[in-house]
């Protein structure tokens, strides 16, 4: 896994999903779940809010946006442009209920591992309000260099080629992110997982979930669920990381073959053949990996691997921990 630091909401993501995947979902009503938990829970939580409820994750957020846009108003005025606060897009979700079930017998024979087919390309579409931008009508009553100007004072200039990567990815910086960076910093303050101060310590995190494979213990356990795998018929992985990817690499493959037009848009539709036969695979492929990770006691033993060498890391990192979890907090 790793943490990018390339913007706050990539960031965000990734952060929580490596916390997600230490943490067992223990509770105080479960001891014996709770100590499963992830070390760094608590570090991560305080960073990114995972510790609110989901009713009061909705409450922050629709809070913090009715207040920024009333900053971006002021700013943008300031800048000597109209602006309306938009607070249509105030929503948050935290989940839909969908359920994820990766080591549920029947829905993995149903979804594999949820690469070509999953459960929440079946969910039924909700119908939405169309949106309209308050500042819609505004904007295109402005010259086109007044636009650019407009948009400009909003979100900041552009980046040039060289600040963006290969991935598409660049780094954030509120000073540059124009009356919204400047709105957001305000009512969200610093954002720690973005600071050079704690750079280092984001820096190190990366470097140790990159070297999970080796991490004590780790090492014996995808022996013997490599071992399993091949006298099942599907060797090759020395991870059971690598058998789930190899789908999601083969699916790649399929919407890459699909042709792009002059302006950059793909025309088509994926081959349909190449993807049933694609779901088929996945499936085979996925119940066999289930059955290793069963015969291993794939999950308790990673999971008490990486609870391990989580504990170690804040034992290593307390002092950064400490800090980061302290301007967290602060903010």
């Amino acid at each position: 896994m790793r943490i990018r630091r390339t913007s706050a909401a990539l960031s965000a993501f990734t952060v929580l999903a490596v916390v997600l995947a230490g943490c067992s979902g223990g509770s105080e009503d479960d001891p014996a779940a709770a100590e499963q938990e992830s070390p760094l829970a608590e570090y991560m939580n305080a960073v990114y809010g995972g510790d609110l409820s989901p009713e009061e994750q909705e409450q922050q957020f629709t809070e913090q946006q009715a207040e920024r846009e009333e900053l971006v108003a002021q700013c943008m005025q300031e800048q000597g442009f109209e602006y309306t606060p938009d607070t249509q897009s105030s929503s948050f979700s935290s989940g839909d209920g969908t359920e994820w079930e990766p080591d549920d017998r029947e829905w993995v024979s149903q979804y594999g591992y949820g690469a070509v087919n999953s459960p929440f390309s079946e969910e039924p579409v909700q119908p939405e309000e169309e949106y309209v931008d308050p500042n819609g009508d505004y904007v295109m009553s402005l010259s086109e260099s007044e636009q650019a100007a407009f948009y400009e004072a909003l979100y900041g200039p552009q980046p040039t080629e060289e600040e963006i990567g290969e991935d598409g990815s660049y780094e954030y910086d509120w000073q540059t992110a124009g009356c919204q960076g400047a709105a957001q910093h305000e009512v969200e303050g610093e954002d720690v997982s973005q600071s050079d101060e704690f750079k280092p310590l984001f820096d190190a995190m990366n470097e140790f979930y990159e070297g999970m494979s080796s991490w004590p213990g780790m090492t014996e356990l995808e022996a013997e669920w490599a071992a399993c795998m091949d006298a099942a018929g599907h060797g090759g992985f020395a991870t059971q990381y690598e058998a789930q990817d190899s789908i999601y690499e083969d699916l790649n493959a399929i919407y890459e073959e699909m042709v792009p037009t002059e302006d950059g848009e793909v025309s088509g539709e994926p081959d349909e053949a190449a993807r049933d036969a694609l779901a088929e695979r996945e499936v085979e492929l996925a119940l066999a990996d289930l059955d290793c990770r069963e015969e291993t006691d794939y999950r308790d033993r990673a999971a008490e691997v990486n609870r391990e060498a989580e504990q170690q890391f804040v034992d290593d990192h307390e002092s950064e921990l400490e800090a980061m979890k302290a301007a967290a907090e602060q903010d």
